[in-house]
């Protein structure tokens, strides 16, 4: 029996939401994955903020550009008309709204679309948050991929972020193993269930009401 959707058929479902000829910035994890899944005749730039515009997607281990990285130190292709640019250039891009969607991984995501994406708080932690506080502001789309729950079993859409901010109010839909969940002004409501999944699962691991589908 189905249990829900594993890491590539969430990038995959994420992807099929992602209009033809956006300009896309994928984060690191998860995220990264969308880039293998364009739907059959949608094209998306994809961007990335250490300098690049028309990203491919991976290369095989022997064609390798040790010039080409993304910011995530993995290695990628160029599309053929890729440009290449100065970082400050590539946040000019993000932070003067010219970057259609951005899709990003999590630790926690609020009902009311605050994403704490960054650093859990612990005393001593090194500060990790990237370009992602500039992408939460400046891209006009937000996308969260991430599993429902922690390892543990904690939820990750939660009534109200326990962890440090990286943007208060940006998301607008979630793509989970478990289901596709929009921010709307009244709270999370319940878009798409994956396979094998019940609302009531959805519900129990989740820390804050959610709407059914309508």
């Amino acid at each position: 029996m189905n249990t829900g959707w594993n890491r590539d058929q969430m990038a995959a479902r994420a992807a099929q939401d992602i209009p033809d000829g956006s300009y896309v910035n994928l984060g690191i994890g998860i995220p990264e994955l969308v880039a293998q899944h364009v739907p059959e005749g949608c094209e998306f730039i994809y961007h990335t903020e250490n300098g690049m515009l028309g990203m491919g997607p991976p290369p095989a281990e022997d064609e390798r550009d040790l010039d080409l990285m993304n910011a995530g130190k993995k290695y990628v292709t160029a599309m053929p008309g890729a440009a290449y640019f100065h970082h400050a250039d590539s946040f000019s891009m993000i932070r003067g709204g010219h970057i259609d969607v951005c899709v990003l991984g999590t630790m926690q995501v609020a009902e009311n679309g605050d994403i704490a994406n960054w650093s859990t708080g612990a005393p001593g932690a090194i500060p990790a948050v990237g370009g992602a506080m500039d992408l939460v502001q400046g891209v006009k789309h937000i996308y969260v991929i991430t599993q429902h729950t922690t390892r543990k079993g904690d939820p990750k859409l939660v009534d109200r972020c326990t962890y440090p901010l990286t943007g208060p109010g940006v998301v607008s839909r979630i793509f989970t193993d478990l289901a596709v969940v929009d921010v709307t002004p009244g709270g999370f409501q319940l878009v798409e269930l994956a396979p094998g999944i019940s609302f009531e699962e959805v519900q129990a691991k989740t820390g804050a009401s959610i709407l059914p589908l309508a």
